[in-house]
């Protein structure tokens, strides 16, 4: 035997790096990122109310990455979600329950449990099947919605929502001081919750059935109670944001429920990138400063610059605005290890 031959018996070969899993320990860049709020709080005084929508918006944009991104369902509807949780606080306060926190979770109930009803609907197809039930639903709760203009205000919304003191001590001021504060806690609070999900055994199943849901019954998991329980917490973050804009706005319209708000919140995500939490965040306040800002300079054609700024994150930035910079971040350190 020749000395090649025994070396190549006795060398064991050398192991494979196993995959790492998201240990789920905060970064620095994230809470430098958790910060920006507070900083804009002493730099933008004059922006509060608009920063409050964004915070609020970008939570009904988790909702839907939560369905989307990390378990791959399509949706067309989801602003039926987002409609119900504001109704929910919207009525309630219109009729004498005006407490915020109570309110919030009734509108987290409601939408929650219509979510898992129609997630019964929606896992039983694929992705044209449930972009078509969910742009159905949605529809259809428009509809409901503006013909039952007696509970609802219709085409005039509903007002006359009196909200009382958050905590029984903080007013909802003009100047959007309380609704600042308040929306950045309930975001921050919900992030928390979702960013331990997606990291447990449970989001990692989501992620395996988003890439090869047929493989994961070969392993036990149970896809469509997975979908179901995904598309239901969805549907509750989006009930959440929902009564947090009726609180914070005092006043419901019917645009809530309406199918632009579902696709906007698309627009959202395929901006800031889908599967990441924080691309939902970004997305939500690239889009909701593009569109302020522009609109502004050009009412009547800001569309054109949204389109045009989407169209160049789709084809220069992969994985969106959060996808393409952790690319560049990742090439400027393949580079700094060549050296």
């Amino acid at each position: 035997m020749s000395h090649a031959e025994v070396d190549q018996v006795v060398t064991p070969p050398v192991p494979l790096p196993a995959p790492r899993l998201p240990d789920g320990r905060w970064k620095a860049p994230e809470l430098m990122f958790w910060l920006l709020p507070v900083a804009s709080w002493f730099l933008f005084p004059d922006y509060l109310v608009l920063a409050s929508q964004i915070m609020i918006v970008g939570l009904f944009a988790l909702s839907l990455d939560l369905i989307l991104g990390y378990a791959g369902i399509v949706s067309l509807g989801h602003a039926a979600f987002f409609g119900l949780g504001a109704y929910t606080a919207g009525l309630l306060a219109v009729h004498g329950w005006g407490e915020p926190v109570t309110g919030l979770l009734a509108g987290a109930v409601v939408a929650g449990l219509f979510g898992w009803i129609v997630s019964f609907l929606v896992v039983r197809g694929q992705d044209l099947t449930r972009l078509m039930v969910t742009l159905g639903i949605g529809l259809m709760l428009f509809e409901a919605a503006n013909k039952a203009s007696w509970l609802t205000g219709g085409v005039d919304g509903l007002s006359g929502m009196m909200v009382s003191n958050l905590l029984g001590v903080f007013e909802f001021d003009l100047q959007g001081k309380t609704a600042f504060v308040y929306s950045y806690v309930v975001l921050f609070a919900v992030f928390v919750l979702l960013r331990r999900l997606v990291h447990s055994p449970f989001g990692l199943g989501l992620t395996g059935i988003r890439e090869g849901g047929r493989r994961m019954p070969a392993i036990g998991a149970n896809v469509n109670r997975r979908l179901r329980a995904v598309f239901t917490v969805g549907a509750v973050v989006a009930g959440v944001a929902g009564a947090l804009l009726a609180q914070t706005t005092q006043f419901v319209g019917l645009d809530v429920l309406s199918f632009p708000r579902s696709a906007e919140l698309l627009i959202m995500l395929v901006l800031g990138g889908t599967g990441r939490l924080y691309g939902a965040l970004i997305g939500a306040a690239v889009f909701m400063i593009a569109q302020d800002r522009i609109a502004g300079i050009n009412p009547t054609y800001w569309q054109f610059w949204i389109g045009l700024l989407l169209v160049c994150i789709v084809l220069f930035a992969k994985g969106g605005i959060v996808g393409g910079a952790a690319k560049i971040v990742r090439r400027l350190g393949e580079r700094k290890e060549g050296k």
